[in-house]
């Protein structure tokens, strides 16, 4: 059950963030709910064709869309109110990436996979979403530039699984995985942190 109230709120922030992410793009309300539906839902999506979940989570449960829906008018009026602070959208992100990167992680799991995969799915949910939206949006997908990223993500499900396996209870690994995507995501936007890049000889 705290799964499923945690993959929400995952759900909720992605949606929050593709619309910020369309604020200055000329989109209408309905471009808008789009796009915050394809960040939300599309790292979930492609995790359970890639696991053969079926029905897909969204389509099995409407509360999913439901929450999109919410979370984009939301985030649509307040962005029409106010004009939200530069790194809104980064730390709205950095949440969104954590909470799916995890949760995707425990799906995986009690699909039985290995250790590998399970990391594999756990950041392909988490950053699936995000490059949808910065494509749509005509921007460069975070994961592709500079910042550390998909790494956050690697590193926050890395750590969850060591914890769970070191005899942590799941809801404090998940909470402490969860940090570690979070922290570093937040290091990396306020230091400019990167991973070392392949110089030009």
């Amino acid at each position: 059950m705290l799964l499923y109230y945690l993959d929400l709120a995952g759900v909720a922030v992605f949606a929050a963030s593709g619309v910020l992410a369309a604020r200055d793009r000329g989109l209408d309300l309905l471009g808008v709910v789009v796009v915050a539906a394809i960040t939300a839902v599309g790292g979930g999506t492609l995790r359970d064709l890639l696991l053969n979940r079926h029905p897909i989570f969204w389509i099995a449960d409407t509360s999913y869309l439901l929450v999109v829906v919410a979370s984009a008018l939301l985030t649509f009026a307040y962005a029409r109110t106010r004009r939200p602070l530069g790194v809104t959208l980064l730390v709205a992100d950095a949440f969104g990436l954590a909470l799916f990167s995890l949760s995707g992680a425990q799906l995986a799991e009690a699909a039985q996979c290995p250790p590998l995969i399970v990391v594999l799915m756990g950041t392909m949910t988490g950053v699936t979403g995000g490059i949808l939206r910065d494509v749509i949006t005509a921007q460069v997908p975070l994961i592709l530039r500079r910042e550390i990223y998909a790494t956050a993500a690697i590193a926050g499900v890395t750590a969850y699984l060591g914890m769970h396996a070191l005899g942590m209870p799941r809801g404090w690994a998940f909470a402490a995985g969860t940090t570690v995507v979070v922290t570093l995501r937040l290091l990396a936007i306020r230091w400019g942190l990167h991973l070392p890049r392949l110089r030009k000889s």
